[in-house]
């Protein structure tokens, strides 16, 4: 085995600028973490046309089981479909508690009254959850459909949402939030739409719609 070839003159001169480089990102990085001293439950939103808002959501759900904590789901427009992060969250058994309650999409039930009183049901049921204290995270999925179509009244929501109790995380899903719900958030990202194979003709398929 040969011995390694030392470096370079000027690939010491590159590393020597690269470490003096990285030093100085860090203390900027550094004391910008120290400045943030404030701990809170977040109301986070994640919206916009592109895919991945509720699977984000579900991500931050096993974070959240990984650090001990104990999360709430509740899925206000979805419920045709048995889904597969609802069945891989069962393992976790009481340590998620998991609440499908929308009757699918407004297209599919063709019922106004019908919509509205699922809606309401499944609010009930959120605002039971921010409630228990030993939820760290609560989900509202697709509660942004919901808001879109009036199903619940928007100010309610947002008053609802604003008063929760100190320390809990709430995360609303699907497009089109309502600008007021944006306004209450504490991190909103919007899923841009580049490409997407349904418009390729490409059906929904489990492990990756549901």
């Amino acid at each position: 085995m040969s011995d390694p070839v030392p470096p370079s003159p000027a690939e010491d001169e590159a590393a020597a600028r690269h470490r003096a480089k990285m030093e100085k990102r860090k203390a900027v990085q550094d004391k910008e973490v120290a400045e943030k001293t404030i701990e809170k439950g977040l109301l986070v939103v994640h919206t916009g046309p592109g895919k991945g808002k509720s699977t984000a959501a579900f991500g931050l759900a096993l974070r959240m089981l990984g650090r001990g904590g104990r999360v709430g789901v509740v899925q206000f427009i979805k419920g045709a479909w048995q889904t597969g992060e609802q069945d891989a969250f069962q393992a976790f058994g009481d340590r998620v508690s998991w609440h499908t309650m929308g009757e699918g999409f407004t297209w599919e039930t063709q019922d106004l009254a019908r919509d509205k009183a699922a809606a309401a049901r499944a609010f009930g049921k959120a605002r039971e959850l921010m409630a228990d204290e030993t939820i760290s995270l609560l989900i509202l999925d697709e509660l942004n459909i919901a808001l879109r179509y009036d199903y619940l009244d928007l100010a309610e929501v947002v008053a609802t949402l604003a008063a929760r109790r100190p320390g809990l995380h709430v995360v609303v899903t699907g497009r089109n939030a309502k600008p007021e719900l944006l306004a209450a958030a504490d991190l909103v990202t919007e899923m841009g739409l580049v490409k997407h194979h349904f418009a390729a003709g490409v059906k929904a398929q489990p492990g990756i719609e549901f």
